[in-house]
């Protein structure tokens, strides 16, 4: 694949259906989030929200609001009151990739526009939580393991991230 044909850019409310679409063929049931819930997030914190596009086909997105403190609560993935835009930290509440366009950088280049994205805002740095197989790939942007998170999300075992900015 010509990473060239590869397109990031900010999600457009007419994603929804592309985005819901890439988040059932990514995560399991239990972990998933829903239409609803992307229509809240996409109608709350948009502008931190990025897809790739290739042959003019959403293929994979990151999103995630923005929070005053350092720790992602399980309650923020369905509460969107609880962004806050002048916050000091991005939080990611997922990166997503069609599983066949995965294994061709389109994560870490979604990765890295929301790196950018939250330096030009002036975040203090961006957070997630995340499973302990995917640590190498945050730890080649810098992200620092802050050990076991609070989360029960899906019932699986996450670790708190921080990359500071």
């Amino acid at each position: 694949m010509n990473m060239e044909t590869i397109k990031i850019r900010h999600a457009v409310k007419e994603d929804l259906e592309d985005i819901v679409r890439i988040e059932k063929e990514c995560f399991p049931p239990a972990e998933a989030a829903d239409r609803e819930a992307f229509q809240k997030r996409m109608d709350t914190f948009l502008d931190s929200f990025f897809v790739a596009e290739a042959k003019h086909r959403v293929v994979g997105f990151i999103n995630g609001a923005v929070i005053e403190g350092m720790y992602i609560q399980d309650e923020m993935y369905e509460n969107t009151d609880l962004h806050r835009p002048d916050g000091a930290y991005q939080s990611v509440f997922g990166i997503d990739v069609e599983p066949n366009y995965q294994g061709h950088r389109i994560a870490s280049r979604l990765m890295e526009t929301l790196i950018q994205y939250a330096k030009d805002c002036g975040r203090k740095g961006i957070v997630l939580t995340c499973k302990e197989a995917l640590f190498p790939f945050y730890h080649r942007f810098g992200f620092e393991n802050l050990g076991k998170s609070k989360s029960v999300h899906g019932g699986a075992v996450w670790y708190d991230m921080i990359k500071y900015l």
